[in-house]
Protein backbone atom coordinates (compact mmCIF):
# COMPACT_ATOMS: atom_id res chain seq x y z
CA UNK A 1 0.00 0.00 0.00
CA UNK A 2 1.85 3.74 -1.28
CA UNK A 3 1.33 6.25 1.36
CA UNK A 4 0.73 9.68 -0.73
CA UNK A 5 2.18 12.79 -1.03
CA UNK A 6 0.03 15.81 -1.98
CA UNK A 7 1.13 15.40 -5.65
CA UNK A 8 1.74 11.83 -5.79
CA UNK A 9 0.09 9.84 -8.57
CA UNK A 10 -2.21 7.07 -7.67
CA UNK A 11 -0.18 3.71 -8.37
CA UNK A 12 -1.29 0.96 -11.01
CA UNK A 13 -4.66 -0.50 -9.32
CA UNK A 14 -2.79 -4.26 -9.54
CA UNK A 15 -1.12 -2.74 -6.29
CA UNK A 16 -4.54 -3.10 -4.65
CA UNK A 17 -4.14 -5.48 -1.55
CA UNK A 18 -6.45 -8.32 -1.67
CA UNK A 19 -9.17 -6.41 -0.07
CA UNK A 20 -8.70 -3.83 -2.60
CA UNK A 21 -6.88 -1.14 -0.48
CA UNK A 22 -4.49 0.86 -2.75
CA UNK A 23 -3.21 3.90 -1.29
CA UNK A 24 -3.64 5.94 1.71
CA UNK A 25 -3.14 9.79 2.30
CA UNK A 26 -3.40 12.60 -0.04
CA UNK A 27 -6.60 14.88 -0.25
CA UNK A 28 -9.63 15.14 -1.54
CA UNK A 29 -9.44 17.61 -4.20
CA UNK A 30 -11.67 17.78 -7.30
CA UNK A 31 -8.61 16.80 -8.91
CA UNK A 32 -7.66 14.09 -7.05
CA UNK A 33 -11.23 12.78 -7.20
CA UNK A 34 -10.99 12.92 -10.64
CA UNK A 35 -8.04 10.94 -11.56
CA UNK A 36 -9.38 8.62 -8.57
CA UNK A 37 -13.08 7.66 -10.53
CA UNK A 38 -11.34 7.64 -14.03
CA UNK A 39 -9.08 4.99 -12.47
CA UNK A 40 -11.68 2.66 -11.34
CA UNK A 41 -10.61 4.06 -7.49
CA UNK A 42 -12.70 5.76 -4.68
CA UNK A 43 -12.03 7.12 -1.11
CA UNK A 44 -13.63 5.31 1.49
CA UNK A 45 -12.40 6.12 5.28
CA UNK A 46 -13.20 7.50 8.40
CA UNK A 47 -13.35 10.22 11.09
CA UNK A 48 -10.40 8.54 12.88
CA UNK A 49 -7.40 7.40 10.42
CA UNK A 50 -6.12 8.38 6.93
CA UNK A 51 -7.52 8.94 3.62
CA UNK A 52 -7.98 5.41 2.18
CA UNK A 53 -8.62 4.66 -1.59
CA UNK A 54 -9.50 1.09 -2.62
CA UNK A 55 -9.90 -0.27 -6.05
CA UNK A 56 -11.58 -3.59 -5.42
CA UNK A 57 -11.33 -6.92 -7.79
CA UNK A 58 -14.05 -8.06 -8.12
CA UNK A 59 -16.35 -5.44 -8.69
CA UNK A 60 -19.78 -4.81 -7.88
CA UNK A 61 -22.01 -3.50 -10.88
CA UNK A 62 -25.25 -3.52 -12.25
CA UNK A 63 -25.87 -3.23 -16.13
CA UNK A 64 -29.30 -1.51 -16.30
CA UNK A 65 -30.59 -3.93 -18.78
CA UNK A 66 -30.46 -6.70 -15.89
CA UNK A 67 -32.02 -4.06 -13.51
CA UNK A 68 -34.71 -6.44 -11.24
CA UNK A 69 -38.00 -4.99 -9.90
CA UNK A 70 -40.34 -7.09 -7.64
CA UNK A 71 -43.93 -7.17 -8.19
CA UNK A 72 -44.58 -5.14 -4.55
CA UNK A 73 -42.01 -2.21 -6.53
CA UNK A 74 -43.66 -2.02 -9.38
CA UNK A 75 -46.96 -1.56 -7.04
CA UNK A 76 -45.19 1.06 -5.03
CA UNK A 77 -43.83 2.99 -8.74
CA UNK A 78 -47.58 2.34 -9.90
CA UNK A 79 -49.22 3.98 -6.89
CA UNK A 80 -47.51 7.07 -7.39
CA UNK A 81 -47.23 8.09 -3.86
CA UNK A 82 -43.48 9.41 -4.55
CA UNK A 83 -41.75 11.59 -6.44
CA UNK A 84 -38.72 11.68 -7.68
CA UNK A 85 -36.11 14.19 -8.73
CA UNK A 86 -32.72 14.96 -9.70
CA UNK A 87 -30.25 17.29 -8.22
CA UNK A 88 -33.00 19.21 -6.01
CA UNK A 89 -30.71 19.00 -3.14
CA UNK A 90 -27.94 17.38 -3.72
CA UNK A 91 -26.46 18.60 -0.15
CA UNK A 92 -29.31 17.30 1.85
CA UNK A 93 -28.98 14.09 0.26
CA UNK A 94 -25.23 13.55 0.60
CA UNK A 95 -25.99 15.00 4.46
CA UNK A 96 -28.70 12.71 4.90
CA UNK A 97 -26.40 9.60 3.46
CA UNK A 98 -23.32 10.70 6.56
CA UNK A 99 -26.22 10.15 9.27
CA UNK A 100 -27.37 6.68 8.25
CA UNK A 101 -26.15 4.28 11.39
CA UNK A 102 -24.68 1.26 9.55
CA UNK A 103 -24.26 -2.18 11.00
CA UNK A 104 -20.58 -2.36 11.85
CA UNK A 105 -19.43 0.88 11.27
CA UNK A 106 -19.03 3.43 14.99
CA UNK A 107 -19.44 6.38 12.54
CA UNK A 108 -19.85 7.09 8.86
CA UNK A 109 -17.25 7.19 6.20
CA UNK A 110 -19.31 10.01 4.60
CA UNK A 111 -16.85 12.87 6.83
CA UNK A 112 -17.42 16.65 7.17
CA UNK A 113 -14.64 16.57 4.53
CA UNK A 114 -16.13 14.27 2.10
CA UNK A 115 -19.43 16.54 2.07
CA UNK A 116 -17.66 19.52 1.31
CA UNK A 117 -15.52 17.82 -1.32
CA UNK A 118 -18.33 15.95 -3.33
CA UNK A 119 -20.43 19.43 -3.11
CA UNK A 120 -17.66 20.62 -4.80
CA UNK A 121 -17.57 17.98 -7.85
CA UNK A 122 -21.82 18.63 -7.52
CA UNK A 123 -21.04 22.31 -8.08
CA UNK A 124 -18.87 21.29 -11.19
CA UNK A 125 -21.57 18.83 -12.69
CA UNK A 126 -19.56 15.82 -11.63
CA UNK A 127 -21.74 14.67 -9.17
CA UNK A 128 -25.40 13.85 -9.03
CA UNK A 129 -28.11 13.51 -6.54
CA UNK A 130 -31.58 11.44 -6.65
CA UNK A 131 -34.21 12.77 -4.14
CA UNK A 132 -37.59 10.83 -3.37
CA UNK A 133 -40.38 13.47 -2.07
CA UNK A 134 -43.61 12.03 -0.04
CA UNK A 135 -45.36 15.21 -0.32
CA UNK A 136 -43.04 18.17 0.47
CA UNK A 137 -40.61 15.94 2.46
CA UNK A 138 -37.07 14.33 1.59
CA UNK A 139 -37.76 10.88 2.86
CA UNK A 140 -34.87 9.32 0.64
CA UNK A 141 -32.01 9.48 -1.91
CA UNK A 142 -28.67 8.46 -3.08
CA UNK A 143 -25.42 10.33 -4.65
CA UNK A 144 -22.70 9.56 -6.92
CA UNK A 145 -20.29 10.45 -9.61
CA UNK A 146 -20.62 11.19 -13.39
CA UNK A 147 -17.54 11.53 -15.67
CA UNK A 148 -19.63 11.47 -18.43
CA UNK A 149 -18.07 7.74 -19.78
CA UNK A 150 -20.91 6.30 -19.57
CA UNK A 151 -20.35 5.10 -15.96
CA UNK A 152 -22.34 5.88 -13.13
CA UNK A 153 -20.62 5.44 -9.35
CA UNK A 154 -23.27 5.03 -7.14
CA UNK A 155 -21.91 6.15 -3.51
CA UNK A 156 -24.40 5.75 -0.85
CA UNK A 157 -28.25 6.19 -0.36
CA UNK A 158 -30.78 6.23 2.52
CA UNK A 159 -34.19 5.77 3.73
CA UNK A 160 -36.38 7.68 6.43
CA UNK A 161 -39.42 5.66 4.42
CA UNK A 162 -39.41 1.82 3.74
CA UNK A 163 -38.40 1.31 -0.01
CA UNK A 164 -37.83 4.95 -0.68
CA UNK A 165 -33.92 4.75 -1.99
CA UNK A 166 -34.74 1.39 -3.67
CA UNK A 167 -37.85 3.64 -5.93
CA UNK A 168 -34.98 6.23 -6.48
CA UNK A 169 -32.38 4.06 -7.49
CA UNK A 170 -34.96 2.00 -9.84
CA UNK A 171 -36.59 4.77 -11.32
CA UNK A 172 -33.40 6.55 -11.77
CA UNK A 173 -31.78 3.45 -13.76
CA UNK A 174 -34.67 3.28 -15.77
CA UNK A 175 -34.47 6.44 -16.87
CA UNK A 176 -30.34 6.54 -17.40
CA UNK A 177 -28.59 5.63 -20.83
CA UNK A 178 -25.48 4.41 -19.11
CA UNK A 179 -23.77 1.46 -19.84
CA UNK A 180 -22.75 0.46 -16.22
CA UNK A 181 -23.84 1.42 -12.92
CA UNK A 182 -20.89 0.92 -10.38
CA UNK A 183 -21.80 -0.21 -7.08
CA UNK A 184 -18.29 -1.13 -5.79
CA UNK A 185 -18.81 -3.27 -3.74
CA UNK A 186 -21.12 -6.46 -2.58
CA UNK A 187 -24.26 -5.74 -0.71
CA UNK A 188 -27.24 -8.18 -0.56
CA UNK A 189 -29.28 -5.09 -1.18
CA UNK A 190 -28.05 -4.19 -4.07
CA UNK A 191 -27.79 -7.84 -5.26
CA UNK A 192 -31.29 -8.37 -5.25
CA UNK A 193 -31.56 -5.77 -7.33
CA UNK A 194 -29.48 -7.47 -10.17
CA UNK A 195 -26.15 -6.13 -9.50
CA UNK A 196 -23.09 -9.07 -10.48
CA UNK A 197 -19.59 -9.06 -9.48
CA UNK A 198 -17.17 -8.45 -12.72
CA UNK A 199 -13.43 -8.57 -12.46
CA UNK A 200 -11.72 -5.31 -11.89
CA UNK A 201 -9.45 -5.24 -15.35
CA UNK A 202 -12.87 -5.76 -17.27
CA UNK A 203 -14.30 -3.02 -15.76
CA UNK A 204 -11.76 -0.76 -16.13
CA UNK A 205 -12.28 -0.97 -20.05
CA UNK A 206 -15.88 0.56 -19.45
CA UNK A 207 -14.15 3.79 -18.16
CA UNK A 208 -11.94 4.25 -21.32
Amino acid sequence: MQLLDANDQFPDVSKANADGLLAMGGDLSVSRLIEAYKKGIFPWFDNEGPILWWSPDPRFVLFPNKLKVSKSMHQIIRNGRFTVTENKKFHDVITACSEVERDGQASSWITSTMVQAYCKLHEQGLAKSVEVWLEDMLVGGLYGIDLGNGVFCGESMFSKVSNASKLGFITFVNKSSYTLIDCQVYTKHLASLGAEEMSRDEFLLYLT
